[in-house]
């Protein structure tokens, strides 16, 4: 056994998830090793479509996943989806070749050290065969305690290096402790709820294990629930949950929102996003954040109370010293939350001229699609309409990987996603741009057999920019119309092309049928004036 047999195995007895990658000379051996592990390996076809693969299962499924690639331009191709997991704080470990230390005119020899520090990844290495398992493990302990993700180098000459014999066993490493916050700060947030008469909660990524007790919290003090969108769906089924905060909120929402007199995030930034950047903050009302990360208090706006814990048990703590309140929740405020979804909003439908418009095509998918989904969301002018029309049962049905704001990054998140919930099926909103970036992903998707429904939302440009650009000259983000369905035909998925509401029974047909493969739905969508969510932005 080498060093590289050694690593895979290692591991694969740590008992990571899924591995995905993209296979050369580098990572061949241990690729092979974590397959004879008994690790499941998923080959993309391209490292870029790999590294959001892995994200998106890390994020979905709970496990450690492994990214698996070459040295030097393997690990480049795959930057941008490490970055986006890296800003999310995913827990993923890229197994990395390296050139030989030795190597210093090699065509592959770049700072892979310097390069993952750069976009927010740890850099780790296996330095010899003596530390090999030990370096393994750090490596390993640091993705799952402290929810990172980890660039492991394994340069060539040391992989090649005979390895001692593996240990017995290896240590157990659960994952993050829980941390108790403190009692001072749980009685001080105990008795702002107390005057607060419109209290509001917004739970963010480290809440989205924290459904219950917030939850239970929440009804004992009377605040509505809403969630930031990385955690859509965490309260679903709740008559005072009011969906996402921000620029996908409803117009009753965000109503709702601006009149709170107290706004607690928990897990959550308040970041400009998630605020409208600080629009949905009454001036009066008072802030306060619960994170496990100190230097998240307050890092984007003031906040009157920072609280260090985690959500489950500074939530726990806060019921036992709060009394019971109506707050904010009276029949009227239910009765408005229920009638002020955004399919409950009345729209002008501009579907005319061989176009259908974006707002008809996503309330009439959501009627048709199966509530037992999971919705993964491309970046985009589009990204709106999926993720504000579009249902999910809960806060695994929905994939947002949205921290690096990168297009094309939807595909290989949906097919992640996918493979972290088979038991549902599995949606993608992508506009015309990303799906074109990512689209050799089809490729893995039908090679998965993986019952993929793609939505393309397709105005043939880049959507943000020719929406809010004004009268500038658009010639550099307009494209001629391409036939989506015709190319998703040719890599063996069905392809159907929306222009109406009446073309989507060919959808219907599809879902009735056995769903050996992908869908691709090439929606020929009209202008409605572009994304309202980001207008607001734009304007900054």
């Amino acid at each position: 056994m080498n060093v590289a047999e050694l690593v895979g195995r290692t591991l694969a007895g740590l008992g990571v998830g899924t591995a995905f990658g993209v296979v050369g000379s580098g990572n061949f051996e241990v690729t092979n090793a974590l397959r004879a592990g008994g690790v499941r390996f998923v080959a993309a076809r391209h490292e870029g479509g790999a590294a959001s693969m892995a994200d998106a299962y890390a994020r979905i499924s709970g496990k450690v996943s492994v990214l698996s690639l070459h040295q030097g331009c393997g690990l480049t191709n795959a930057v941008t989806g490490i970055t986006e997991a890296a800003k999310s704080r995913t827990p993923m470990l890229v197994l990395t070749a390296d050139s030989a230390g030795a190597s210093v005119l090699s065509n592959f020899r770049i700072d892979q050290d310097g390069l993952a520090a750069a976009v927010g990844a740890v850099s780790e290495r296996v330095h010899s065969a003596e530390s090999a398992v030990a370096d393994t493990v750090r490596a390993f302990r640091t993705a799952r305690q402290q929810r990172r993700t980890v660039v492991l180098n394994l340069p060539l000459d040391v992989q090649a290096q005979p390895a001692p014999a593996p240990p017995d066993r290896l240590p157990p490493i659960p994952g993050p402790a829980p941390v108790r916050p403190d009692p001072t700060a749980v009685t001080e947030l105990a008795g702002l709820l107390s005057q607060a008469d419109r209290p509001v909660f917004i739970a963010g990524r480290g809440a989205r294990a924290s459904r219950e007790p917030l939850r239970e919290l929440a009804s004992r003090c009377g605040a509505l629930l809403a969630t930031s969108a990385v955690a859509n769906g965490l309260f679903h089924d709740d008559p005072f949950a009011l969906g996402i905060s921000g620029g996908f909120a409803s117009p009753v929402a965000a109503e709702l929102i601006v009149g709170a007199d107290l706004v607690v995030g928990w897990g959550c930034a308040l970041n400009m996003w998630t605020t409208r950047h600080g629009k949905l903050l009454s001036p009066h009302a008072k802030l306060v954040q619960v994170d496990v990360d100190q230097a998240a208090l307050g890092a984007h706006r003031p906040i009157d109370l920072g609280v260090v814990g985690d959500v489950t048990a500074t939530a726990s703590d806060v019921l036992a010293a709060t009394k019971e309140r109506e707050g904010y929740r009276t029949s009227e405020v239910a009765a408005r939350i229920a009638s002020g979804r955004w399919n409950d909003v009345e729209h002008e439908d501009l579907s005319r001229d061989g176009r259908i418009d974006p707002r008809t095509l996503s309330k009439l998918l959501d009627e048709l699609l199966p509530e037992a989904r999971i919705v993964s969301i491309d970046s985009g002018n589009f990204m709106g309409y999926p993720s504000a029309y579009l249902s999910v049962p809960d806060e695994e049905g929905f994939c947002f990987t949205q921290a690096f704001q990168s297009i094309g990054l939807g595909l290989g998140t949906a097919i992640g996603a996918a493979l972290a919930r088979p038991d549902r099926l599995p949606v993608l909103g992508t506009g015309d741009g990303g799906f074109h970036m990512a689209v050799s992903e089809l490729d893995t998707a039908v090679r998965l057999r993986l019952p993929l429904v793609v939505v393309v939302y397709n105005d043939a440009a880049y959507g943000a920019e020719i929406h809010h650009f004004g009268e500038a000259d658009m010639t550099t983000v307009r494209f001629p119309d391409t036939d989506l369905a015709a190319l998703a035909r040719g890599f063996g998925c069905d392809g159907v092309t929306v222009r109406s509401a009446e073309d989507l029974f060919a959808v219907r047909e599809w879902l009735t049928g056995p769903r050996r493969g992908p869908l691709v739905i090439d929606a020929k969508i009209a202008d409605d004036g572009g994304s309202w969510w980001l207008a607001e932005a734009f304007r900054h």
